[in-house]
């Protein structure tokens, strides 16, 4: 009988979500939903200098927002928990000694400034920054090079110390990726990395494989990132005799900066102007805000539709897809093995196209508050509604909706009558002025309509249609934009239209 799949993301609560986190838990929540399995948000907060305060809650805030929330975790429970590595910190301190014990890990004695010299010691054109290795092992304080009465005398007078693995010398180490095929490691190129720390509290590398198996996690998808490290989580899952139980692995590709060079980071975004974060994040220590994705106006269906294909795709031309297609279609042997460059002018064509595709009602109390907060009064949802429709097609961003329709909410305090007063005349002013009287009389006050009477008036004043529809949208609107004129007309009114108009004509 196959094992239920079992996937995690297992972030750091360090600062804001990075996009590429996002795609991390929008892969693992796809491939879960598709195979009938669980998906498990697991934080890692093992490195205690850090832990910055909120960001586990901004976390968790983010999943909700993207709808990708887990079925274990901190705040829902499970039945492998706690799901804070630092609520577990009892549980490591036994596999670190198992490993001891077996010869595959060993204490390590040296203090700060010892690991500095070796540094300095063993640096050399080659090799500028030396690590704790098999090369310099046996000249450091550590259990390797002492003898047991060193080790176990240095243990019970309570000199702190780390427990590091032992690397074996030349051996091979190869796991096959579910996106990258056979994957095969050299252990002599990897360095003894520390297991558990002084404080006692496990690094990633002894926390990860221990809460994996304890948590009978089946897939582990990651960035490729952390493609270096595997030859050692490999070894640990061997050396700690669960090698049966291992995870398929999957090493994500990287994504890109615009240019392809590099892997995308928070500076490049403020450098190009644009987010990396999924929701604004204010830094606790220097309250620094940095804007997210949701705060620019997009749409959480745009965001999460737009990082699906930042790597991966179906086959098809197809690329606007709803969180169940993606759930449908998705399959890890899509993902492909390069790096993705991020596109962020593509990345507001989905959130314009999902604009248009989603019904206004969706989205309406998102808009309501972009529009408040700019101090517009928006009045009962009927009416919201009735904007949005007219606007929509015109809106990349959420936050767009208030240059697009604040005229439909308020008399435009400015008009661009530089635009009009050139071929301004007398028989333009008498149009409008028997304009704005035929509307008053008005019995249809349908769009339609409207446009039909103006143009006939047009007609009958010998005045072409096209010469006085600028003046028309300009006295509605204010500028030279907008959607139908006659549009706008129906929605605010003929009371609001009639004034509009007078109050141009006294300004021309």
């Amino acid at each position: 009988m196959a094992k239920k799949v079992r996937v995690r993301f297992a972030p750091s609560p360090t600062g804001g979500l990075h996009l590429g986190g996002v795609r991390t838990v929008l892969y693992n929540y796809l491939f879960a939903r598709r195979n009938g399995g669980d998906f498990v948000l697991r934080i890692e907060d093992t490195d205690q200098t850090r832990f910055v305060p909120g960001a586990e809650e901004y976390i968790i805030n983010c999943l909700k927002w993207c709808g990708l929330e887990p079925d274990e975790g901190p705040h829902v429970g499970g039945d492998y928990g706690p799901y804070r590595q630092s609520e577990r910190k009892s549980l490591y301190r036994q596999y670190a000694d198992r490993l001891v014990k077996s010869g595959h890990a060993y204490y390590a004695f040296d203090r700060p400034e010892e690991l500095e010299t070796m540094r300095e010691r063993f640096k050399t054109p080659e090799n500028p920054t030396p690590q704790y290795d098999r090369n310099v092992r046996l000249e450091m304080r550590n259990s390797c090079s002492l003898t047991l009465e060193e080790t176990e005398t240095l243990l019970e007078d309570g000199v702190p110390y780390v427990i590091r693995i032992r690397m074996p010398e030349n051996e091979t180490v190869t796991f096959t990726d579910m996106i990258r095929g056979e994957v095969s490691f050299n252990t002599g190129l990897v360095d003894d990395k520390v297991l558990l720390k002084a404080d006692g509290m496990p690094t990633y590398h002894l926390a990860v494989v221990v809460d994996d198996y304890l948590m009978k996690i089946t897939h582990a998808f990651r960035g490729e990132e952390w493609l270096p490290s595997a030859p050692v989580h490999v070894l640990l899952w061997k050396y700690l005799g669960w090698e049966s139980e291992m995870p398929q692995w999957a090493h994500l590709p990287l994504i890109l900066k615009p240019d392809g060079n590099g892997k995308l980071s928070k500076r490049d975004g403020d450098r190009l102007g644009f987010p990396v974060f999924a929701m604004n994040w204010t830094d606790p220590k220097t309250n620094d805000l940095t804007t997210g994705f949701r705060e620019l106006g997009f749409l959480p269906e745009a965001f999460v539709n737009l990082l699906a294909m930042l790597g991966w795709n179906d086959g098809t031309p197809q690329e606007l897809f709803t969180l169940t297609e993606l759930t449908e279609k998705f399959s890890m042997d899509r993902v492909h093995k390069g790096g993705a460059k991020f596109d962020f002018e593509k990345a507001k064509w989905f959130n314009h196209e999902w604009i248009k595709k989603l019904p206004v009602e969706h989205y309406r109390p998102m808009v309501s508050a972009f529009l408040e907060a700019k101090g517009i009064a928006v009045g009962d949802e009927a009416y919201l509604d009735k904007v949005m429709t007219l606007v929509k097609d015109r809106c990349t961003l959420l936050t767009d909706f208030y240059e697009q329709s604040k005229f439909l909410f308020e008399t435009p305090a400015q008009l661009d009558l530089d635009a009009v007063k050139p071929k301004w005349n007398a028989d333009k002013k008498d149009f409008f002025e028997a304009a704005a009287n035929e509307i008053q009389e008005a019995t249809s006050w349908k769009a339609i309509d409207l446009e039909t009477s103006f143009k006939a008036l047009a007609a009958a004043k010998n005045i072409k249609p096209g010469e006085v529809l600028l003046p028309l949208r300009i006295m509605l609107v204010g500028g030279k934009f907008g959607p139908g004129v006659f549009d706008i007309a129906e929605l605010i009114g003929k009371a609001e239209t009639v004034k509009r108009i007078n109050n141009a004509l006294q300004q021309l």
